[in-house]
């Protein structure tokens, strides 16, 4: 005998999305977890949300994974109702400041994150690198390297092909994790806003993840001095914008402005497009990629791209 409802799910059959959302809110406003029952996603693959199946009106898991994100709760494992149906659980994010609030040393929360596990940065990334495509033995600089997790993505874009790495931070414990992790590179405690460095002299890859929209970096400031200063004429640049955030361990898409609660864009189209506008100025062939973190890629104008950049 198949399951069926508990008597205190909702369910959902042919109601419309404007129905759903204000109930689901409600109940997770009072009890922190709901349990709904709706169609079956598996059954209608290949409908479009909201078009009418077999058993109700269709969402894929994709809908409800989104419906989920924009509750502020996790999307839990379903299971099995009645014939056609699945129970969807959800549970509200619990309430804590965003990884930042702690800082970015070895012991805060951004200690736990890796970004190559978010798979479209990963992809996105590697995609990056093969682009610029820095020769065998080349320099690569890394500012704002932290821990290094993402200096692990070289080796995947590049087998076998070795590196004289350098990397910059102003925390002391995450470089630390870094020389741990990477013996083979260089790492430096020096803060980008002092750029240029005549030491380290030119580049073949400059590399900027999620730093441009610190406090007290002017990005027109920093991209000359590395233009200028720290670039090979034939080197190039990757530059990570942020386009999320983590709440309770998960990744929320969508830029926010401090006191927004939905995503706002305006800072980062404007970040965006004056770097790809400059770059392209001084000679630069821009792409600009990316989900959750968007990628700037700057290569010199007349390069050619490798046409592989599968993973």
């Amino acid at each position: 005998m198949p399951d069926l409802p508990m008597p205190d799910d909702l369910a959902f059959t042919a109601e419309p999305l404007s129905t759903l959302l204000p109930a689901l809110r409600r109940a997770l406003a009072g009890a922190g977890e709901v349990t709904f029952t709706v169609p079956d996603p598996d059954a209608g693959v290949g409908l479009y949300a909201g078009e009418l199946g077999a058993d109700g009106v269709h969402r894929s898991w994709a809908v409800w994974a989104e419906v989920a994100d924009l509750l502020g709760a996790h999307l839990l494992t379903p299971e099995r109702a009645r014939p056609g149906h699945v129970r969807v659980h959800l549970r509200a994010w619990t309430a804590q400041p965003e990884p930042d609030a702690a800082g970015y040393g070895a012991g805060s929360d951004w200690a736990r994150v890796d970004k190559l596990e978010d798979p479209t940065f990963l992809l996105t990334f590697v995609e990056a690198l093969r682009r610029v495509n820095p020769p065998a033995g080349g320099r690569v600089l890394i500012l704002g390297v932290n821990r290094g997790r993402e200096l692990d993505a070289l080796p995947l874009a590049f087998p076998g092909r070795e590196f004289e790495l350098h990397g910059v931070d102003v925390d002391a414990s995450a470089l630390d994790v870094a020389r741990s992790r990477h013996p083979q590179g260089i790492f430096h405690d020096l803060d980008v806003t002092t750029l240029p460095w005549p030491e380290l002299t030119r580049f073949d890859l400059v590399i900027a993840l999620s730093l441009l929209h610190s406090p007290g970096i002017r990005q027109d400031v920093l991209l000359a001095a590395l233009r200028k200063h720290h670039l090979k004429p034939t080197g190039g640049l990757i530059l990570g914008y942020p386009n999320a955030r983590y709440r309770d361990g998960t990744l929320s898409p969508g830029a926010r402005l401090r006191n927004f609660e939905r995503p706002d864009f305006s800072l980062l189209m404007a970040d965006v497009t004056d770097a790809r506008r400059s770059l392209h100025k001084h000679g630069f062939k821009v792409f600009v990629t990316g989900r959750h973190e968007i990628l700037v890629t700057a290569i010199p104008a007349g390069t050619t791209t490798p046409r592989d950049l599968e993973l």
